[in-house]
């Protein structure tokens, strides 16, 4: 079984490779790192990178339908958006539009995984 700690710094390496202006979902990152169906804990990792000072671009990484359903980790409501937006990605309605032309999908991108 992999251990809490290694499994959110795998998840850590994977986002920190979303390029800017691009994103991706849980539930990709999770099918890339072979525990498809761990969306969730993929979301606990993100929400735990907050207290990590190492510039993890949790804010995007939204969900399957691309809602930003992670937004209240950012301290402000409208905080996840801003940056989306400063990268160039548009949102409406805490949902990001032009999503499948944005998404950035690990499992195609990269290589292998860590």
């Amino acid at each position: 079984m992999i251990q809490k700690t290694d499994f959110f710094s795998k998840v850590y390496d994977v986002v920190r490779q979303i390029p800017y202006g691009r994103v991706t979902s849980y539930g990709a990152v999770a099918e890339y790192l072979g525990s498809k169906g761990s969306a969730r804990i993929v979301g606990w990792a993100l929400n735990s990178s907050k207290y990590r000072l190492d510039g993890i671009p949790a804010h995007r990484v939204v969900n399957r339908q691309g809602l930003l359903t992670g937004k209240r980790t950012f301290g402000g409501q409208n905080t996840m958006k801003d940056l989306l937006v400063s990268e160039g990605v548009r949102v409406e309605e805490d949902k990001i539009l032009d999503f499948k032309t944005v998404f950035w999908n690990p499992v195609k991108e990269l290589t292998s995984p860590p």
